[in-house]
């Protein structure tokens, strides 16, 4: 499943995720994001950029929801910020689809905290 993104044709496996962690960058991301029916707003930026600097610079971390949680809480200043805010911006499961669309692999752990 490739994405075209300025006449570049970027691959992808059959989830949609991409194949080349370095084809990715922001205009890859919108097209992505259209592909998945989400309209980026900053706090999507915030959690796609957390994902990816988790990954990239944590040893390939893939935080679960319970840690996305947490860390939106600190970076948003708001302590009410729970899964149901994560569904809401993205809702075909948080994790996989802002990693999705945060140029990420496929989260390989299974559900749960």
């Amino acid at each position: 499943m490739p994405y075209e993104v300025d006449g570049k044709t970027i691959e992808a496996d059959a989830n949609g995720f991409l194949v080349n962690l370095e084809d990715w960058n922001e205009e890859v991301a919108k097209v992505i994001a259209v592909a998945e029916e989400v309209e980026l707003t900053d706090k999507h930026w915030d959690m796609i950029n957390y994902l990816r600097d988790e990954y990239i610079n944590n040893g390939a971390n893939q935080p679960n929801i319970r840690n996305i949680v947490k860390a939106m809480q600190k970076v948003w200043g708001d302590k009410k910020v729970d899964t149901k805010a994560l569904y809401l911006l993205f809702p075909k499961n948080p994790d996989k689809q802002a990693s999705r669309v945060g140029g990420l692999p496929d989260t390989k752990r299974k559900g749960g905290y």
